[in-house]
């Protein structure tokens, strides 16, 4: 069932955020530094959960896009720590509203109080994955 709801809310959050000219994971990435600027790209990969590769492209085309700006760490100035422009604000405070639509529209057919047990559920589980022990190295 998890996977089923993953897959209808990916296919809705690519078709919505494409009409503000993002893919999903630069969605993802403006989300992340909106709450926390200031990260490098590793940093915004783990918590956008994608591979720092594909991040380093995604800051790339952000930065070129003029919805980021990239500076120098002062401790360390060969990481270069990501923050929102004014554009980007923009841009995602109006990407938010419309992926608030698509949460709103999945949530529609449950009340108030399975609203509520679900996100208490969906918390734990996130709880449980994160003390998830790594896999042990074949190494």
């Amino acid at each position: 069932m998890v996977k089923q709801v993953e897959r209808g809310v990916r296919s809705s959050l690519d078709e919505t955020v494409r009409r503000f000219g993002l893919t999903t994971p630069q969605y993802a990435a403006l989300s992340v530094l909106d709450r926390r600027g200031g990260l490098s790209s590793a940093q915004l990969a783990r918590r956008a959960f994608v591979t720092p590769q594909a991040m380093n492209q995604i800051v790339a085309q952000l930065e070129a896009e003029r919805l980021i700006t990239r500076s120098p760490d002062p401790a360390n100035g060969r990481i270069l720590r990501a923050d929102l422009t004014d554009e980007g604000k923009q841009r995602l405070a109006a990407c938010d509203e419309a992926v608030d639509a698509i949460e709103t529209h999945m949530l529609g057919a449950l009340d108030a109080d399975a609203v509520e047990r679900l996100r208490e559920g969906l918390q734990a589980c996130a709880t449980a994955l994160r003390d998830l022990p790594a896999p042990a190295s074949d190494e």
